[in-house]
């Protein structure tokens, strides 16, 4: 059982701080649980009433004999922790805090109280300063919403109560239906990751949709988002996007937003959809209902108006889309069957005579064409224009083909007949083109987001070898003098340490210094004030160029103190650095901030001293690997030139790749990283330089030991744990975690599997191995989930011999153990090396105990679980088994 179904599935709900006063929260939250159908007991709960609305009340949660499973507190803040305290006593499952007046007034005490006692009774809480939640299945109405939402399939939370009445409004009058609507407050104790663990593993939930204001464990949101976005779409309305819309959103829920380019690239890799209004967030979730997602971006445009096409057209071209090239084959299929005036291309005209024959025609033959991934069919009311024939044809293309198909019928009064067909059609239509395409382009975004999740860059590097304890040493010197700030040459060296290509430099400290240094690095160099108080060096005379000779450089030596000193006489000086000067086609900036909620991020684009002006940039999360790191370069303006351009011969694209990959691995080992700020790195066909860096320290992380990649919220893949195991008959055999690639392999796997061991592991036989379940078992979640391979070798092929999974819960206190040796490599030894293996990663990762459960006559693990002190029970056909490890 969960333990957020004693809140969701609850039959036994208590309201404290239940009245009989017309217009109050108390009041309307009785009134929505008292005969509406809910078939479930009703208490109300207050010192000053013997009956509310008929029902007998309670003077307080103690006088209840039954135990209750959910209680709603709708009473004073002030009063909240005592009554808190009371319902742990008595045994109450979980909690909804409907008052005001906690976090998002400061009150971080009293949610602090509130906090303590219900971890200490096991109470999970929703709120406080929420709305409360409805689930329309069982008619469970546990919320002061003045209306009772439609049953349907999409799980919905928002963090604003007031926007959450307003959508259960506009809801009722669009027929969109939910699993359940959850209005979750202040989270002071669930927030978004519990939720989205619970409805992803819920049947009655085929989406999940966010209204986000801030976000404040940002892991544990993407190690659930990352869990589920494979199954159920999970579709997030961020705002706050602006400074001020930020500074809003802080106020409203008294948490921290963080910077909006970072959400972005953490949705994306977490394989979420991000929009933009209300109207796509639904919008969205229907049409992934409704249709299968296109492979691609590319779309072909069928419409009875030219207007509307060149619209639907400038607003796909706008949002990143592409207008399907028809084949050749396409258009002379089109000749055939369309009036000589038809459009000849994309998008393709069908005048406006057209009727539903020539409709369904045209899309048929587009759907034929394998150069298009989707088709929008407009629809505009003419004199001639049977809408509703039109309707039909297109729901019975949309049975036969694969293809998504979206529908715009323009107008009201004169289409709506025919968009009732196509909805229930499952045919997703919109009264507009442009939201016809924003559909379109979040269902390409989510497919592409997915993909994001295959890739898995591992904790260890490959290809170089970088000097990690050599920057461990450099850190721990600059923190000795009591810096934050490195030097240029103490971050040159930082980054070289890491195999990142930097320029020949030195440092004078004088003006002979500066002329016998820049003579021995060769002309023509540059020179830059070297100072931790002066961090943009151009901007106060610190840096001279395309010195050439020794006279020059001695000047230079000169010319750079004396800006410098008059910028600021306070400032620590310690010489002036001097490089070679190198001359390459393009510059651009690399960098890392570490966000506040998302931890260290990456920026590439377009460098040089206009950066802030050209804003050319695109923000990705480490860790990476090359194929990430070519995403990164791919989403930028700067990528055209960079591959060539107009005759100009492209620059080493995989050199700036390895360089991103090796930059995020020095992300990854040092949480002391605050920014890193190269620019620029100067690029062209041979390779490239880092021309300038700057590297500031994490004040609040120095001196701390801080447990491996806590500083990042995407865990790499654990390479540390591969190792090498002999195997009884003296084979070699690779314990490794699984990878999304492993799925070929797994497949195999299954098929040596004979009856009894897939019935050990199974508890029944499978009869299809589908892609989605191999998908469930090789794509994981690193932070939550670890499974292990025996990966061994047979005549030079590559085989899965066995898995060992081991799931923890949201809360990492429990995890559950499976595994399976498939037959032709049982009794060598696998299964108690994985089992040893694995339970020692348990304890590794402070999980609290491990658990089982196995058939009767599953001897072996019977065994194979008593000899290693696990406490074994038996219930019926199945055994349980259970260890504690800490």
């Amino acid at each position: 059982m969960n333990r957020l179904d004693s809140i969701f599935k609850a039959k036994t709900v208590a309201v404290i701080g239940a009245s009989n006063k017309k217009g109050s929260v108390g009041h309307a939250l009785i009134k929505n649980l008292v005969g509406s159908g809910y078939d479930g007991i009703v208490y109300p709960v207050n010192p000053k009433r013997t009956s509310i609305l008929g029902v007998k009340c309670y003077q307080s949660i103690k006088d209840i004999t039954e135990k209750i499973d959910l209680a709603i507190i709708a009473t004073p803040a002030a009063t909240v922790p005592k009554i808190v305290e009371e319902c742990g006593k008595a045994g109450v499952g979980g909690l909804v805090i409907i008052s005001a007046g906690f976090k998002e007034v400061g009150e971080d005490e009293l949610c602090s109280n509130i906090l303590a006692t219900a971890k200490r009774y096991d109470m999970p809480i929703i709120g406080p300063n929420c709305l409360g939640f409805i689930r329309p299945s069982t008619q469970l109405n546990a919320s002061f919403a003045k209306k009772m939402a439609l049953p349907g399939k999409i799980a919905f939370i928002s963090q604003s109560g007031a926007l959450g009445t307003a959508i259960l409004d506009w809801s009722i009058d669009q027929n969109v239906g939910f699993s359940h609507f959850v209005s979750i407050g202040s989270m002071l104790d669930i927030g978004f990751h519990d939720l989205i663990d619970y409805f992803g593993q819920d049947p009655e939930t085929n989406s999940i949709l966010i209204y986000m204001e801030s976000l404040s464990d940002a892991r544990k949101f993407l190690s659930a988002a990352r869990a589920f976005a494979r199954s159920k779409p999970i579709i997030v309305l961020k705002v706050g996007r602006s400074s001020e819309g930020a500074k809003a959103a802080m106020s409203h829920t008294g948490s921290l937003a963080g910077n909006d380019a970072v959400y972005n690239a953490a949705f994306e890799r977490a394989g979420i959809i991000r929009v933009n209004t209300i109207g796509e967030l639904f919008d969205s979730a229907q049409t992934l209902a409704m249709q299968k997602r296109p492979l691609g971006n590319k779309l072909a445009i069928v419409t009875n108006a030219g207007g509307p096409g060149v619209i639907a057209t400038d607003y796909l071209i706008s949002k990143g889309g592409k207008l399907a090239e028809l084949s050749k084959e396409t258009i002379a299929e089109l000749n055939k069957v369309m009036p000589a005036a038809w459009s000849h291309g994309n998008p393709v005209d069908v005048l406006g005579d057209a009727d539903p024959e020539r409709y369904e025609k045209a899309i048929q033959i587009c759907m034929n064409d394998k150069g298009i991934d989707g088709i929008l069919v407009i629809l505009t009311p003419q004199e001639m224009t049977d809408s509703k024939a039109v309707a039909k044809s297109l729901v019975d293309v949309n049975k036969h083909d694969t293809k998504t198909l979206l529908a715009s019928w323009m107008g009201e009064e004169d289409v709506q007949e025919g968009r009732n067909i196509l909805k229930n059609g499952n045919v997703p239509v919109y009264r507009i083109p442009e939201n016809a395409i924003r559909s379109f382009m979040n269902m390409y975004n989510y497919s592409k987001n997915l993909k994001l999740l295959y890739e898995t860059p591992a904790t260890i590097p490959h290809a170089f070898t970088p000097k990690t304890e050599a920057n461990r040493a450099l850190i721990d010197r600059v923190v000795k003098e009591k810096r934050y700030v490195m030097t240029e040459i103490e971050a040159k060296e930082f980054l070289s340490n890491y195999d990142i290509p930097v320029t020949k430099s030195g440092v004078a400290k004088s003006p002979k210094e500066a002329m016998d240094i820049s003579s021995k690095i060769g002309f023509p160099v540059a020179m830059k004030i070297m100072s931790p108080d002066i961090l943009h060096k151009t901007d106060v005379g610190g840096v001279k160029l395309n010195i050439i000779s020794k006279e020059e450089a001695k000047k230079a030596y000169s010319d750079i103190l004396a800006s410098a000193k008059k910028y600021s006489q306070k400032a620590d000086i310690e010489g002036v650095f001097i490089e070679q000067m190198i001359s390459k086609k393009y510059e651009l900036i690399i960098g890392s901030k570490k966000d506040p909620i998302f931890g260290p991020a990456i920026v590439f684009g377009m460098g040089g001293v206009a950066v802030e002006i050209f804003k050319d940039t695109n923000v990705g999360l480490p860790p990476l690997n090359m194929n990430l790191s070519m995403l990164l370069i791919e989403e930028t303006k700067i990528f055209k030139l960079l591959k060539g351009y107009r005759g100009m011969p492209g620059v080493d694209i995989e050199s700036i790749q390895f360089l991103l990959y090796k930059f995020a691995y020095l992300l990854s080992d040092f949480p002391e990283i605050q920014d890193v700020d190269i620019n620029p790195f100067a690029v062209d066909e041979h390779g490239g330089i880092v021309l300038d860096a700057k590297v500031i320290l994490d004040k609040s992380v120095i001196g701390k030991k801080l447990k491996p990649y806590s500083h990042m919220v995407i865990l790499p893949y654990p390479k540390e744990y591969v190792t090498d195991f002999t195997m009884k008959n003296g084979k070699n055999a690779i314990i490794r975690p699984i990878k999304p690639e492993d799925e070929p392999m797994e497949a195999e796997m299954f098929s040596k599997f004979s009856e009894q061991t897939e019935r050990f592991r199974f508890f029944t036989l499978i009869k299809d191995v589908t892609h989605e379940l191999l998908m469930r078992y090789t794509q994981i979640d690193y932070d939550r989930e670890i499974a292990l391979i025996a990966e061994v070798e047979e005549k030079g092929k590559k085989k899965m011999a066995g898995v060992v999974r081991l799931i923890a819960d949201p809360y990492n206190d429990t995890g559950e153990f499976a595994i399976v040796v498939a037959d032709p490599w049982q009794n060598l030894g696998i299964g108690n090396k994985f089992t040893d293996y694995i339970l020692d990663i348990a304890k590794q990762r402070g999980i609290k105990g491990v658990y089982a459960d196995f058939l009767k006559d599953n001897y072996l693990m019977k065994n194979m679980f008593s000899k290693r002190g696990f406490t074994i029970t038996l219930d019926d056909n199945l055994y349980h088994a259970e260890l504690r490890l800490q």
